[in-house]
């Protein structure tokens, strides 16, 4: 079952991608949240904080939580949120596909990037994303088996980082991400539909446990007609 404040967090960006709540409009107070959707005031903080990562309110002192002009936002780059978390602002029906998932000893690219022995085994799992019936998203995710022992077709459908996090009990805390631009391999071909598109936007992550440990490296390859990649800047005051 889907987290309180993750829902909360979905219905708010809905409402703020559709005008209901405008930019600049002030959102329902604290309180008035906890009435609305019958939670705590720490549910309710939690979204009202996912959405300020993602760019959707600004939180100013003495006024509450102020909506920016967030329609424009379709796949937040600064943010580490799992597929499931965004499909739904991503369009109205999606699926997630999985092509692939083996483990084995990684190659020396694999092993490079995931900072891993050539003995180590690793989980390597190709999941195709469907949104609204069109094909526009190849993951191919892989994850050190030391720290991730099982994985099954069902959690990589619903969400691997739903199950490390509930179930594994492990707190994923940041990515180092890189972006770059590169021809469709056959790969790409043969799962995204690329409707003529002559190149792919692939975002690379490793992703990191809260004590540094590397534990994932992705290599997430996008349709480019289908996405602005955004990212949402705060200033950090003493700069030059």
């Amino acid at each position: 079952m889907q987290n309180k404040y993750i829902q909360i967090y979905r219905d708010t960006a809905d409402k703020i991608q559709q005008g209901v709540f405008p930019a600049g409009a002030k959102l329902p107070s604290e309180h008035e949240l906890m009435e609305t959707h019958e939670t705590s005031r720490e549910t309710i903080r939690k979204a009202l904080h996912l959405l300020a990562q993602n760019g959707y309110i600004q939180k100013v002192q003495g006024k509450g939580s102020i909506v920016l002009d967030a329609r424009k936002f379709d796949f937040p780059v600064s943010g580490l949120v799992s597929f499931k978390e965004l499909a739904g602002t991503l369009g109205d029906t999606h699926r997630t596909l999985v092509e692939k998932l083996e483990l084995g000893v990684p190659d020396d690219v694999i092993q490079t990037e995931l900072q891993c022995a050539p003995d180590h085994q690793v989980w390597e799992v190709h999941r195709v994303r469907e949104i609204d019936g069109e094909k526009i998203i190849l993951d191919k995710d892989y994850f050190k088996q030391m720290f991730i022992d099982n994985l099954t077709e069902e959690i990589c459908r619903h969400s691997i980082y739903d199950y490390i996090e509930h179930e594994l009990h492990m707190s994923i805390s940041f990515a180092k991400k890189e972006i770059v631009v590169v021809e469709p391999t056959d790969e790409d071909r043969q799962y995204l539909d690329l409707g003529g598109c002559q190149h792919v936007v692939v975002v690379k992550n490793h992703v990191y446990f809260d004590d540094a440990s590397l534990f994932q490296y992705t290599e997430s390859r996008h349709r480019p007609d289908k996405f602005k990649f955004v990212d949402f800047a705060r200033r950090i005051q003493g700069g030059t």
